[in-house]
Order: structure tokens, then C-alpha cells, then sequence
């Protein structure tokens, strides 16, 4: 959509500039009428009209405006493979539209392939989100398998893709697995204390081990006791101090085998 949009204003551009001068080119004055009408007259009114558009498409076609007016990715995104991208850094790049900065993020993607490369996206945040922007955060990102140059943030909405692709990085990292994701799609939901915290010191890709010893309420309000290993993000650790109650799920049956259930940006 946005070399549609362009191309038409160039050609709208090249049109009108290109009748202004056939018009003054060939302009014939007459016994009343001087060579300058050629050029001063309302044939202007067509290279002012196109020396003010063709700018103003180019700037709001520009990366994460046109998405932020539309609230969708852009055409040639919509539809391209989630991967989830991970903040290394971030700045404003000077332009704002109602207030609002465009800030250009650099991510370190992980593809659904598990390839995992740089990439940046320009977005249009409200100054409020601004904060939420940290080196470290996840989020979901389209990006084109061949052109790993530029990414976007992910607007399509469907948080069940988001959760796949960050479901097989996890899987493929060793942090979890199939039956656990298993056992947080189908089991029950319910609510723990954590009555004990260990540190047994293993480390898989940036994530640490922790083991807990909680302390599960059922859905009828009676308890049970068991124990879950979960590797966490460092800053997640502190979710899960002692005293601090935690979701989780597990199935009926198998009571011994608990799923922590964390927000992704903990």
C-alpha cells in the first residue's frame, strides 16, 4: 500500500509540473494578453497542489505512521511469519505525529525457525508506553524470511500466533516442553503460595533455574502441597519469593505436576 500511495503522488507530481510547463511552453499571448500569463495564472494552482502532497504521502507513509493511523501492520507485513523480537535498544527519531514520537527499536528476532538475527522497526508509541520500552522486553514481531533488515510490531491481534512462536522458542531452548505447554492449555487454573525458594544454579539461554515448594488451593478451597522447576528470566525471580502467590495449572489426575503461569515481560 505504501509504494501504491507514493507511486500515485509521484505520477500526480510528474503531471501536474509536466502541464504547467507544456501550458507555459506553448502558451500564445495575444494583442491583449502578455507572455508572462503563460506562466502566472490558475494552471500554478496544479504544481502548489502537488509541491504540498506528494511531501506529506511521502512522510506519513512513512515506517510505523501509516500503521499507527490504521492500527494494522502494513500490507506488505500483514500477513508475514511471527517471530518474537527482543529489545536491545531503543530512540526517538525526531518526528512525532499529534505528540506522539516515532521511536525507532532495535530487536534481536528469533525466527519461527529458530534463526535468530538483527533487526529494527519504527513505530509511532503514545507517550504514556513510552516507559514500557526497555532493552530486554518481548514482544511479537511480522518479519519477511528474505528481508531480515526491518521488522514490524506486531498489530494483527492474534495473540494465539504471538503465543505459538514464543511456545516453540521456549520449547526449542530447553525451558519448557510439550506436556507442560499441554498442562497450561488443558488443566486447571488455581492460585499457590510460595513456601520455598532454591536456587540450584543451572542457567539455559539467559534463563535460571529455580525450584519452588508451594502451596496449591483447589477450585473447593482445601490444599495441597507440591513442588515445581521453572526457568525465569532474571527479572521474573522476583515473582516468586516466598510468600507471593502465584497462578497456576494443573491436571485433576496428576496433582504432583504443577505449571507456573507468568506474564511474559515479568
Amino acid at each position: 500500500m505504501k509504494s501504491k500511495l507514493r507511486a500515485a503522488a509521484v505520477a500526480f507530481g510528474i503531471l501536474a509540473i509536466g502541464y504547467y510547463l507544456y501550458y507555459g511552453l506553448t502558451y500564445t499571448p495575444d494583442e491583449y494578453t502578455g507572455a508572462m500569463l503563460g506562466w502566472v495564472g490558475p494552471q500554478m494552482a496544479l504544481p502548489i497542489i502537488a509541491l504540498t502532497i506528494v511531501p506529506m504521502v511521502f512522510a506519513f507513509t512513512g515506517d510505523g505512521i501509516l500503521e499507527a493511523f490504521t492500527g494494522r501492520n502494513s500490507s506488505e507485513f500483514r500477513d508475514a511469519a511471527v517471530g518474537i523480537g527482543t529489545i536491545t535498544s531503543f530512540r526517538q527519531t525526531g518526528v512525532s505525529v499529534n505528540d506522539q514520537p516515532q521511536v525507532k527499536i532495535a530487536f534481536r528476532v528469533e525466527g519461527s525457525d529458530g534463526k535468530v538475527f538483527d533487526s529494527h522497526a519504527k513505530m509511532i508509541v503514545p507517550l504514556t508506553e513510552l516507559a514500557l520500552l526497555q532493552p530486554g522486553v518481548v514482544l511479537p514481531v511480522r518479519y519477511l524470511p528474505g528481508r531480515t533488515d526491518k521488522v514490524e510490531v506486531d498489530r494483527s491481534g492474534d495473540n494465539g500466533a504471538a503465543q505459538r512462536a514464543m511456545n516453540e522458542s521456549l520449547i526449542r531452548k530447553g525451558i519448557t516442553t510439550r506436556g507442560k505447554l499441554d498442562i497450561a492449555e488443558r488443566g486447571l487454573t488455581a492460585q499457590a503460595v510460595v513456601r520455598s525458594l532454591d536456587v540450584p544454579g543451572r542457567i539455559r539461554g539467559g534463563y535460571t533455574e529455580v525450584a519452588l515448594g508451594l502451596v496449591v488451593t483447589r477450585p473447593d478451597g482445601t490444599t495441597f502441597e507440591t513442588r515445581a522447576e521453572k526457568y525465569l528470566p532474571p527479572t521474573a525471580v522476583g515473582h516468586v519469593q516466598v510468600g507471593r502467590i502465584v497462578q497456576v495449572h494443573y491436571l485433576p489426575g496428576n496433582e504432583q505436576e504443577v505449571v507456573i503461569s507468568l506474564p511474559v515481560n515479568a
